[in-house]
Order: C-alpha cells, then structure tokens, then sequence
C-alpha cells in the first residue's frame, strides 16, 4: 500500500484561482490583486473613539483571499500589502502607512491577516470552500487567528490586560468585543459567497463527485 493510499494522505483540492489557467503571471496579478482589495477595504472605516482599533473591511478581504487564493498565494497577498503598506503607501486604515503604523498598536491584527489568509487558504485547499457548512466555520476560524494575535499585541502595546473585568480596560473591551457581530457577518457572507462561486461554475463538492 502507497502513501497516497493511506487515510493518513491529504489530497489538495483546486481553490477557485486555481480555475484560472496557471502561469506565474497569473499568480502575481492575483495577489498582487487581492494585496489591492484588502488596501481598498481599508478605507471602509469606522473609528470608535474608545479604542485604535477601527471597523474596517479588511478581514473581509483576508477571508475571501485565503479562500479564493489558497495558502500560499493567500499568504503573499496579505504579506504583500502589509509590507506595501510598511513602506509607506495609504493602504492601512484612513489611509495611513507607514512604519510607524505597521508596528503600532494594530500590528498584531497585521500580522494575523497574514496567518489567518494561509489558514483559510488551506482549509480551501481542503475542500471547506464548496459548501456553506463548512466555509463558514473556516472563515470563522481565520477570524479567531487575527482576533487572537491582534488583541494580544494591542495588550503589550497598550499596557493593558488581555481580559478584564467587564468595564475595566482590556484588549478584549477594546480589540474584540466591538467587532464580534460585524465580523461574524464578515465570514458568514463570505461563507456565502465562495460556495456559491463554486456551483456558478459548475463544479460540485468533492464528496458528491465521489458519491
């Protein structure tokens, strides 16, 4: 018996790019595209006064490139416009850049877009992407991931607990709590989404293909 046999062996299922005919240019337009949305959805922003921390659309472009673009390629879009935005171009939030901004209080969430879209990315490879009951809990999932990062460098950032006492300062009351609903939404809707990308072209869940 093989390894590619065994039910210990993970076969990688195509990602909606991978519908795309493949070329190294085609990867690069991709993510450097998708480096692009999450800069534009940046700009969709609501500052909250109480904390640094604003609701944006960013994390809805982090989900949609980790599930649309796989795990590498989702990684480099968001690895991509955090650096450009590092440098010094208006693609974080308000249009603010810089290296100041890349490693001030919101650094964390930075960073989780990164990880968040390569774990997204693989569970797409995976095959979570093709039905609603199984995108939604991975998009969720990539959520967590930038929840958890984000709050706990807006904690050592801002000198403050990472939970605290309802009404005390904590990066929880400023970094988490606030964004629940929005970005439950976020990943619901993205849930909806990919799954639906899928049957408009044509392709069936793995698991009915095998039926």
């Amino acid at each position: 018996m093989t390894l590619a046999s065994t039910p210990l062996s993970i076969r990688r299922e195509r990602t909606l790019a991978d519908l795309v005919p493949h070329s190294r240019a085609t990867d690069a337009v991709l993510v450097v595209g998708f480096a692009l949305l999450t800069a534009l959805a940046a700009q969709i922003s609501i500052p909250l006064g109480f904390t640094p921390v604003p609701v944006t659309g960013q994390t809805f472009a982090v989900l949609l490139a980790g599930g649309t673009l796989g795990a590498v390629r989702g990684m480099a879009s968001q690895g991509l416009y955090v650096a450009l935005g590092a440098i010094g171009l208006p693609f974080y939030a308000d249009g603010d850049g810089g290296w100041t901004a890349a490693t001030g209080s919101t650094a964390g969430y930075l960073v989780g877009f990164v990880i968040a879209a390569g774990v997204v990315g693989l569970l797409a490879e995976r095959g979570q992407d093709r039905r609603i009951s199984t995108a939604i809990p991975a998009f969720l999932a990539g959520t967590v991931i930038i929840y958890s990062l984000g709050a706990g460098w807006l904690a050592h950032s801002l000198g403050i607990p990472v939970t605290a006492a309802a009404g005390e300062p904590s990066a929880v009351a400023y970094g988490v709590a606030p964004f629940i609903v929005a970005d439950v939404a976020k990943a619901a809707l993205a849930g909806v989404l990919l799954p639906t990308a899928w049957q408009l072209f044509g392709t069936e869940p793995q698991d009915e293909l095998d039926s």
